[in-house]
């Protein structure tokens, strides 16, 4: 039983943000269990998560909850705990993405959950990355207008060769195929995507592979990677703009779409960390610039971070409707955590604490100009 003190320390925290436990309000929060507050000033956002997993607090509305407490940062009244200063260690001083196993375990861990679930979740196209909601309000068409803008940045043409990195299902490249009539090599290092995108890609000049973006040869016109620099880790940024560089014609283009930070990420998300993203680091201005000096020059860099709110919101209205699918295979627990997941990064974007970036970036510059398309 959390002590009194305690238990007024934390709500005066949350009162802070305009939380009121057992209020009525969007993002107010029920407690069941009182050693929940303890457990959060104790493990920080690895025990505020897994103490929802376990049923101790509820919120009917927990993207809003996360948005208030995100966007006046209520995480600087508590302090940083022993779990999570030693994974900042490990990250420091192991480099947690050197090998290419840690790559694979992102994919193994979340990817490989289940076809079965992102089916369920996902637009027809299965692409797991923001939606481009401009004109529209459903889903499908929010991803195909995503596509058809990264198309259009690297003004792709027909007979022109692609490289996805980190192809995911082969959205992308069955889009680019379909619609702009190019011939794309996807890889991944997730089976089950591999697996699945094979299929969806068949009849189309388009080759996936159970491949290490290290270990792609070859000269491509354009290069795309959509949702996979989260992965890669800050020690590789270097080493993925070298391979785009090398694997690029002179005059190609290639676009980065990535979830970015506002901040250096010396504080790891414990919770993510250790369920959803193992390994997973955002990105920030200052480290991709840095990796990108003397080998690639910056075009175009759009923020399209206000679309992610709504395509998790989606995601999680579809994971919702299709939960009696998946209810037996996945349980109770699962649902929780997927559900805190979908909704909690939902709030964090809406808090404008997450970015979304689409950069453009040629070799040499584009001659005459690069003209930016939104």
């Amino acid at each position: 039983m959390a002590s009194s003190k305690t238990v007024t320390f934390c709500q005066e925290i949350l009162s802070q943000a305009g939380i009121t436990v057992g209020g009525s309000a969007p993002g107010d929060i029920l407690v069941h269990n009182d050693e929940f507050y303890g457990r959060v000033l104790a493990e920080g956002a690895l025990g505020l998560g897994e103490s929802y997993m376990d049923r101790w607090w509820d919120c009917e509305h927990l993207d809003e909850f996360i948005f208030r407490v995100v966007r006046n940062d209520l995480k600087k009244n508590v302090k940083l705990n022993w779990s999570m200063f030693s994974l900042l260690v490990r990250e420091k001083l192991l480099n947690r993405q050197r090998e290419k196993g840690p790559v694979k375990l992102v994919g193994s861990r979340h990817y490989e959950t289940g076809n079965d679930l992102f089916q369920v979740m996902l637009d027809k196209r299965m692409t797991y990355t923001c939606g481009y909601w401009e004109g529209t309000d459903d889903l499908g068409q929010a991803q195909e207008n995503k596509l058809d803008l990264v198309c259009r940045k690297i003004g792709l043409e027909p007979g022109m060769k692609v490289l996805d990195l980190g192809c995911g299902w082969g959205s992308f490249a069955k889009f680019a195929a379909e619609k702009y009539h190019v011939s794309v090599l996807g890889v991944s290092l997730a089976r089950e995507q591999v697996a699945l995108g094979q299929k969806m890609c068949e009849g189309l000049p388009v080759e996936i592979r159970f491949q290490d973006y290290r270990d792609v040869e070859g000269t491509f016109d354009r290069i795309v990677s959509i949702g996979m620099l989260e992965e890669v880790g800050p020690s590789n940024y270097r080493t993925l703009m070298q391979l785009i560089h090398d694997r690029m014609v002179d005059d190609g283009l290639c676009l980065l779409h990535t979830i970015g930070a506002n901040l250096p990420n010396k504080k790891p998300d414990a919770w993510t960390d250790k369920y959803i993203f193992p390994g997973g680091v955002l990105p920030t201005i200052s480290l991709l610039s840095a990796s990108m000096e003397g080998l690639l020059m910056v075009e175009d860099w759009h923020n399209i971070g206000i679309n992610y709110e709504k395509t998790l919101l989606a995601w999680h209205a579809n994971f919702e409707a299709g939960w009696t699918k998946l209810e037996a295979k996945y349980g109770d627990r699962f649902y929780r955590m997927w559900r805190y997941y979908l909704l909690s990064m939902a709030g964090a974007f809406r808090a404008r604490s997450n970015q979304l970036w689409q950069i453009v970036m040629s070799k040499k510059g584009v001659l005459g100009g690069y003209r930016a398309i939104r």
